[in-house]
């Protein structure tokens, strides 16, 4: 599974230097120089090149020469991209990572989004409820979009007291959610 860590912004300069909208708890890691970062498949920026008639392919992967924040966001000089022209070319490209490469969190009630979608989500007897469609991180607590059998969602807060169980390995979430929270 292919994980977004970030979107490339606009240019920064002259020299190739890009904006990237952090899409990761790591950025320090993820974005260190010499990282090599694949491209989201399909990702299409405007044409452009410096050669009239030969539009500019995104390359499938993108190593770090040098990151740097600054002002609150993270500016990336990419190995080969050594111009404004070309760096406005990467805009709106995502950058991803596999799953795989990914280690799973130190602490144990802590989890990655790619960890929780797709699992069943039940009560403590035993009823199902759905699925996890995905995470949503609002400002107060992260939120299970819970994808309901008959095609609704409803979303419930990622807290002990509403979800006292993750079981990875048994592929569930159990959950134990107030009367009406379902019905949302």
């Amino acid at each position: 599974m292919q994980l977004v860590v970030g979107r490339i912004g606009k240019p920064h300069g002259v020299r190739g230097e890009v904006t990237v909208e952090v899409r990761t708890d790591e950025p320090e890691a993820r974005f260190a120089p010499g990282t090599v970062l694949r491209t989201e498949p399909g990702a299409t920026p405007p044409p452009t090149t410096d050669e009239p008639g030969v539009p500019f392919q995104v390359p499938a992967e993108l190593t770090i020469e040098e990151a740097r924040f600054h002002q609150g966001r993270v500016l990336i000089a990419f190995d080969g991209i050594l111009d404004r022209n070309t760096a406005e070319a990467l805009r709106g490209t995502l950058l991803v990572v596999d799953s795989a490469d990914v280690a799973p969190p130190d602490d144990p009630e802590e989890f990655h989004d790619h960890q929780l979608v797709g699992l069943a989500v039940v009560t403590p007897a035993g009823e199902r409820l759905g699925e996890v469609a995905r995470i949503d991180h609002a400002p107060s607590s992260d939120l299970l979009v819970l994808r309901r059998p008959e095609g609704r969602t409803a979303l419930i807060p990622f807290v002990r007291a509403i979800v006292p169980e993750v079981d990875i390995a048994g592929g569930r979430v159990i959950v134990d959610p107030p009367a009406g929270l379902l019905d949302l």
